[in-house]
């Protein structure tokens, strides 16, 4: 080693251990009254929509377990500002923090709680009954009781519920606690079982315009993206760990090793540690609260995500973390606290495609999402998360039409994690086909000839390709096409790649940064700017990345090896085309994660949060008026030297109905999501450089890999 270069790291690590000392020594005590149960404050912006006298059945036992509840803590505002700035510092190459992670031990010591904080809390919820345990990063409890005590502490009843003929619980009002411990405290992750929703669409039993259909397997990722040339040198994600957090087991581990064997992804170099795939429970410290959930509903998930984490990065180890659910927690937010906290090795990459409706998530838990991902690049991680599957009205999931106005997901949104948005290509929509395609397969059934341009996913009768394809010249009115009999029959819905601004929809509660009444969202982070198209609307935007992630409505789709009978797999002996298949950013996020595998073998070391690299390759790469040799409607003569290939072809809105805002509805049954209630400004348009529909656009992995070190060296 080179000793000046020895000396220089010994400075930095003395600079944060300096710092670290100094926040420990300064850390402010919150707690300063005496508790008096009498004197309360309202967690406000915690209650769902479903918990109304319309779908109540009468309060749950008084002894009906609660467990393994999350007590998000708060720290200072200087404290937090402090993180903030560090965190900064750690993604920046001038700086001598500069990629100096910090362990959770050392998290804890310069911006967790005040032990005497900590002690005080603690004190208080077992007054109450309940079981605690603390975790070391010094910001979250999980605690354990009934929903009697749940009442009696935090002065909400928890109740049956009926909502859409399913049984649910949650509590009826927003809980309250000690006026005293509010300075510390954020809010309880959750009180209520309505769950998160996994990223991913099942193919559609139609299609616009296709010859196809044109599977997307593993080898045309590898051609369309250029994982290829990387793979040729051996930058398979060698000694690198991607982790998909879940709430169930893999259905089988043969359906992942049949993946890999189909589409050639075990013939690349790694020896024994190569394409391994590993199923933990991680541990907390204390009580364990993560117990083995077994398979479940959401195996296709767990399937979709190992699987395509490996097809980006074959010599990964890709690791399925699960925790099973409890009455309130969803088992995947217990699985990445307790990988961040448990004590062992710090995953450099991990990807999760669940979510929830920003809105509807509750400002608890996108307090705690923010703290997670917070810790997680202080620690070196770079976090993925799902986009999501419906466009912008992320709180319309699984609907015919947009109700809620303009929404999206709450749990990959924060400053501190990766956005994956999802496209579709544009040779079925430009009669293009055999252009893109060969018509035969090669062994490893890949049959994609180049870069292929991308569209916008949408699957509705809003985008304006599909109602153009469908013969109409509008998508909304009496004569367009989702008032028409085809569009209303096949076409109606909210399925396409998500994106948008950080805030509370329309039609839904106020739940996440509630300021004199309205809901102000993330403010914009420091990396989010330099990028032509970056509104300048103060909040964060997203996504900030996007690939293919469609479900076929033009004929492309994922094909998944998925065995479980129960959720309609069917055995993997046949050609991929005889396999379940589907689309969606849960698709998108781990690929994304597995090309920073690619990205952290490349440079021997884990990189935190990779929007701080993105954004500035991206504005790099467009400058003040766009790269048209980026465009990615040049399809295969896009230039070779594009990190970023810029989606500016179509949108990804969808059908709404009038009521909650934001849509757009001249006449006809269904209007279009709409930024205007009184004229056309759909939600959203691609456009040059950053834009909802696509973020920065889509990845070229081999010039992403190897300018990397341009800007962060």
């Amino acid at each position: 080693m080179n000793k000046n270069r020895r000396r220089a790291g010994l400075r930095v690590a003395g600079l944060v251990l300096a710092l670290g000392s100094a926040a420990s020594a300064q850390t402010p005590v919150l707690i300063t009254q005496a508790i008096n149960e009498s004197e309360l404050v309202t967690l406000a912006g915690n209650t769902r929509p479903e918990a109304n006298a319309a779908n109540d059945q009468g309060r749950v036992s008084d002894s009906m377990p609660i467990d393994h509840m999350l007590l998000q803590l708060q720290r200072s505002p200087q404290q937090e500002q402090a993180l903030e700035k560090l965190i900064d510092q750690l993604h920046d190459p001038h700086s001598p923090n500069y990629h100096q992670w910090l362990t959770t031990a050392k998290f804890a010591q310069m911006f967790g709680l005040a032990p005497q904080d900590l002690n005080t809390i603690r004190t208080w919820l077992e007054s109450h009954g309940f079981a605690v345990n603390a975790y070391p990063n010094g910001m979250l409890m999980d605690i354990s009781g009934t929903a009697g005590q749940v009442r009696a502490a935090f002065h909400t009843e928890i109740h049956n519920l009926i909502v859409n003929g399913q049984p649910h619980i949650a509590n009826m009002s927003n809980p309250q606690i000690p006026a005293a411990l509010a300075p510390a405290i954020a809010g309880i992750f959750s009180l209520h079982d309505f769950r998160p929703h996994p990223m991913y669409k099942p193919r559609p039993d139609y299609t616009v315009g296709s010859s196809g259909p044109y599977l997307v397997a593993p080898p045309d990722l590898s051609t369309i993206y250029t994982f290829a040339p990387l793979f040729e040198a051996h930058d398979v994600g060698l000694k690198q760990t991607v982790v998909v957090v879940e709430d169930s087991d893999i259905y089988s581990s043969s359906d992942w090793n049949v993946f890999r064997e189909t589409f050639g992804l075990n013939r690349f170099p790694g020896g024994s540690y190569s394409g391994s795939l590993v199923l933990v429970n991680p541990p907390s410290t204390g009580t364990n609260n993560c117990l083995d959930p077994g398979v479940n509903g959401d195996d296709f998930e767990v399937a979709v995500d190992a699987e395509y984490a490996s097809a980006a990065a074959p010599g990964a180890a890709i690791v399925v973390a699960s925790c099973a659910d409890t009455a309130t927690t969803f088992g995947g937010v217990i699985a990445i606290e307790n990988i961040l906290s448990n004590g062992g090795t710090i995953p450099p990459i991990v990807s999760m495609s669940y979510g929830e409706c920003e809105a509807l998530n509750g400002a608890s838990a996108n307090a705690t999402f923010n703290s997670t991902f917070q810790q997680a690049v202080a620690e070196g991680v770079s976090v993925f998360v799902a986009a999501g599957d419906d466009a912008a009205a992320g709180c319309d999931r699984d609907a015919q039409f947009a109700a809620h106005g303009i929404g999206i997901t709450g749990w990959g949104e924060t400053p501190y994690n990766v956005s994956v948005g999802g496209t579709d290509f544009a040779d079925t929509y430009e009669g293009q086909n055999n252009q893109y395609w060969n018509t035969a397969n090669t062994p490893f059934y890949g049959s994609a000839l180049s870069y292929i341009p991308e569209i916008p996913w949408n699957d509705t009768c809003a985008s304006a390709l599909i109602t153009k394809a469908l013969g109409y010249t509008y998508p909304f009115g009496i004569g367009g096409a989702c008032n028409s009999s085809i569009g209303e029959e096949e076409f109606l819905g909210t399925t396409g790649g998500s994106g948008g601004p950080s805030g509370c929809a329309t039609g839904a509660p106020a739940q996440y940064g509630v300021v004199g009444g309205t809901c102000a969202g993330y403010p914009k982070p420091s990396w989010q700017t330099g990028v032509l198209g970056i509104p300048s609307d103060g909040v964060r935007d997203i996504p900030d990345v996007s690939l293919f992630a469609a479900n076929g409505v033009w004929g492309h789709y994922y094909p998944v090896c998925y065995t479980d009978p129960s959720g309609g797999g069917v055995p993997c002996s046949g050609a991929p085309d005889t396999w379940p298949g589907a689309g969606g950013t849960s698709f998108s996020a781990p690929i994304m994660a597995g090309i920073q595998a690619l990205v952290n073998q490349r440079n021997g070391s884990p990189q935190g949060n990779p929007n701080y690299v993105y954004y500035q390759l991206a504005a790099i790469e467009y400058g003040a008026s766009g790269s048209q040799s980026c465009n990615s409607t040049h399809g295969k003569n896009v230039s070779k030297a594009c990190v970023f290939y810029d989606v500016t072809f179509g949108d990804m809105d969808v059908p709404c109905v009038l009521g909650a805002g934001d849509c757009f509805k001249p006449g006809g049954s269904y209007g279009v999501l709409s930024t205007s209630d009184s004229t056309f400004a759909p939600a959203y348009r691609t456009a040059t450089g950053w834009d909802f529909a696509t973020g920065i656009g889509t990845v070229n992995a081999t010039e992403l890999v190897a300018n990397w070190k341009t800007v962060a060296p």
